[in-house]
């Protein structure tokens, strides 16, 4: 691959944070909705497929949904819910199915069992609901059902992850007096809260966040039409790639008033040299392969998806890159700190490892085999190195099915040989 992508218009897939969100609140919904642009992906098919098994009538279309909503809650069947390999539709599920009289168990596969569920599961016990380990303590399986009564208000630890408080606010309008959420002063991915609160907006619930409360009145869902927005995580890989091949690209219908936090993505590019502005069609990025690329220094605890984008994009940079803030992505899909320098060292990369991120200083790159530990983030961002650098090998490239199923295809089609 030695030419370039210049000026290309690129579509990325509808985010599939986005598109959870609006299908659990369609789900709930007191009336029919269609969800246009909706993500492609195993985590997006894994929760429609649950929302099916739960009764709520689901058709898709291509890239349009139509959710009937009208769940029923008072349904006592005990029913079990595959969320594959999904964490936000796991953590989605278990709260969503705390407001049925019947229990439902969540479960997912192996890797998935191991990720990180005590907060969730604390909080929904706290506020009355029945929460019982299938497994080991916090984690799935679990098997979950309604309260007696609920709690009014909660106090929730946002430092691991923002889908813990995401999952409480979206159930919150359905508890009989609504939900006040206060967080801990560390608030990891901020934006996915805000995300959330936009996105149950857009479906008619009156819901706040300021400072570190959140307040969600009781009310229901309306069926709305519905938009979700392009992928910011999913274009950290288009524009990682001009950042480190150079020329020029445009993402489609992206904007900096996305609800995703990930959209800052593009400035940390500019910092290190690029050419970024924002044009009718999208976001635009561009780089003179002539001009140097700079390493920076940031934290990155409000973007933390775009961590092994650049990483990657920071290997080919003439100074060091410093990450910080992202201790938690250690139990993401993988150890995002510890898997993705190891493979990276593999390519003769210089980069430490730090309690928090990382560190990556210029060094000469040669081809590896690099393993993707079950982690599509990891495989959509190794395969950018393949660029620039002859004999790298990516293993497993399917893993990227979870978010982005026709990614390397994508990548030929502004990759030109």
């Amino acid at each position: 691959m030695t030419s370039r992508a210049d000026g290309q218009l690129i579509s990325v897939p509808g985010s599939k944070s986005i598109a959870n969100r609006a299908l659990v609140c369609a789900a709930l919904a007191n009336s029919e909705s269609v969800i246009s642009n909706c993500a492609p992906g195993d985590d997006t098919e894994a929760m429609i497929d649950a929302l099916r098994i739960l009764g709520v009538g689901v058709e898709r279309d291509g890239d349009s949904v139509k959710v009937a909503g009208r769940l029923n809650l008072e349904n006592t069947s005990e029913l079990h819910l595959d969320a594959r390999l999904a964490g936000t539709t796991s953590r989605f599920l278990t709260a969503l199915c705390s407001l049925r009289a019947g229990s439902s168990v969540i479960d997912g596969q192996e890797s998935l069992r191991k990720r990180p569920m005590l907060e969730l599961h604390s909080a929904l016990r706290t506020l009355g609901a029945s929460v019982e380990s299938l497994g080991d303590d916090g984690c799935l399986p679990v098997k979950v059902s309604r309260a007696q009564s609920w709690q009014a208000k909660i106090s929730s630890d946002a430092s691991l992850s923002s889908q813990f408080t995401s999952a409480l606010m979206m159930i919150a309008p359905y508890l009989s007096s609504g939900l006040e959420i206060l967080l801990g002063d560390q608030i990891v991915s901020r934006g996915y809260i805000e995300m959330t609160v936009g996105v149950m907006r857009a479906f008619g619930v009156q819901t706040d966040f300021s400072g570190n409360q959140i307040w969600v009145s009781p009310g229901e869902y309306r069926g709305s039409v519905y938009s979700v927005e392009p992928d910011a995580s999913a274009a950290s890989y288009p524009l990682g790639a001009v950042a480190i091949s150079g020329g020029s690209a445009t993402i489609k219908s992206l904007s900096r008033n996305s609800l995703q936090g990930d959209v800052e993505f593009i400035d940390l590019l500019a910092r290190m040299g690029c050419k970024v502005a924002e044009v009718a069609e999208g976001l635009q990025i561009g780089r003179e392969k002539t001009e140097p690329l700079r390493g920076i220094r940031v934290d990155m605890s409000q973007i933390s998806d775009c961590v092994p984008t650049l990483a990657v994009v920071a290997m080919f940079a003439d100074s060091p890159t410093e990450i910080s803030g992202v201790g938690f992505i250690r139990g993401k899909e993988s150890d995002r700190i510890s898997d993705l320098c190891g493979e990276l060292r593999k390519l003769g990369a210089n980069i430490s490892e730090t309690q928090d991120g990382m560190v990556i200083k210029p060094a000469t790159l040669h081809g590896a085999t690099l393993e993707t530990h079950h982690d599509h983030r990891l495989a959509m961002a190794f395969a950018l190195i393949q660029r620039d650098v002859s004999g790298v090998v990516v293993c497993n490239p399917e893993v990227v099915s979870k978010s982005w199923p026709g990614y390397f295809e994508a990548l030929k089609s502004f990759y030109l040989s």
